[in-house]
């Protein structure tokens, strides 16, 4: 496989103070510029809105656009959730969001409006969220089995050269560590991996886990659930923290599908992102690393109304239409 080494250093420009308020519209449209603030007024306005957000829980009321198709459904027991675009009837891509929370966190209403945002920018025909068992009830494996069943579920529906698999956080760990398991069972691996601030180790030794703990307005200690989350990895239960399944910085990546990785340059993840290009590049795995300057953890997710969180829309627009090129965009089943 060729090599391809690439990282983006974007720089920071933007921010704005309706993040609660953003993601409550119908329908979203991929603008051509989010809001733009100096470095020090981008830091009090993520500090104000993660706080802001911190108090309300993350609270919104989900609704799907009008004509969009919501349903609910099990995937060999695994609750699963489909929305589909009435306007991409003729696509053929598929996307399979695994979503954050530390493998904590349930799937919510605010990542099933995250869904609706990742399916324009993909240009997706229909997306599929995965409600993924958690800790602590259920250990390692549990949500990696879930997401397996899913993913066998879709390739009994769909081509995987149409299937794009997107996780943040827990979620980009989880993507990856999908993507291993794929490959020891030879199965089809999805046409790509995108990964937003993904986990790529369960151990905390990486210098940015302590470096960035004031900067990272989202994952550090401003957030106290989610920093112990982190420190307290309790998913991993008895398994060892470098095992390649949890850690996949350690695994063989050679022949997982192209992937993109975004992060933020002041979250506590920065270092995974690095860790992972390098081993990626390594093992001659076709990988893209793009830092965004200044944000912190998740920032496209939970700041989508800033310019950096824009510019992260249309990169993974452009690097899906690059390995899923629109002409093949007619459904092929």
């Amino acid at each position: 496989m060729k090599k391809f080494y690439k990282i983006f250093a974007a720089v920071v420009l933007s921010l704005s103070l309706s993040a609660a308020t953003s993601f409550a519209a119908p329908a979203w449209q991929l603008p051509a510029q989010g809001k733009v603030f100096t470095d020090e007024a981008k830091q009090i306005y993520i500090g104000n809105t993660m706080g802001q957000l911190l108090r309300e829980q993350f609270k919104i009321n989900f609704a799907a656009p009008n004509g969009w198709i919501y349903e609910k459904f099990s995937a060999d027991g695994v609750p699963v959730e489909r929305l589909a675009n009435p306007k991409q009837k003729k696509s053929s891509r598929i996307v399979l969001q695994l979503h954050g929370g530390g493998y904590v966190g349930h799937l919510s209403d605010w990542y099933r409006d995250c869904a609706i945002k990742q399916a324009v920018i993909t240009d997706a025909r229909e997306i599929f969220m995965v409600d993924y068992r958690v800790a602590p009830e259920h250990l390692y494996p549990a949500a990696l089995d879930d997401a397996a069943k899913v993913y066998e579920y879709l390739l009994g529906k769909f081509n995987a050269e149409d299937i794009i698999v997107l996780g943040d956080s827990a979620g980009g760990n989880l993507a990856l560590a999908l993507s291993l398991k794929l490959k020891e069972e030879k199965l089809p691996q999805p046409a790509l991996l995108i990964l937003l601030s993904p986990r790529t180790t369960f151990e905390n030794n990486l210098p940015s886990r302590t470096e960035n703990v004031d900067r990272d307005l989202v994952l550090g200690k401003h957030n106290a659930k989610m920093y112990e989350a982190v420190f307290n990895p309790v998913y991993a239960g008895k398994t060892p923290l470098n095992d390649p399944h949890l850690s996949p910085i350690y695994a063989d990546l050679k022949d997982l599908p192209p992937t993109l990785i975004q992060i933020g340059g002041y979250e506590l993840f920065v270092d995974d992102g690095i860790e992972l290009l390098k081993k990626a590049t390594a093992d001659e795995l076709n990988v893209t690393l793009s830092v965004y300057k200044g944000m912190p953890h998740d920032f496209s997710i939970l700041l989508p109304e800033l310019d950096e969180s824009v510019k992260s829309f249309i990169e993974i627009k452009n690097f899906v239409n690059l390995y899923m090129p629109k002409e093949k965009l007619n459904a092929r089943k």
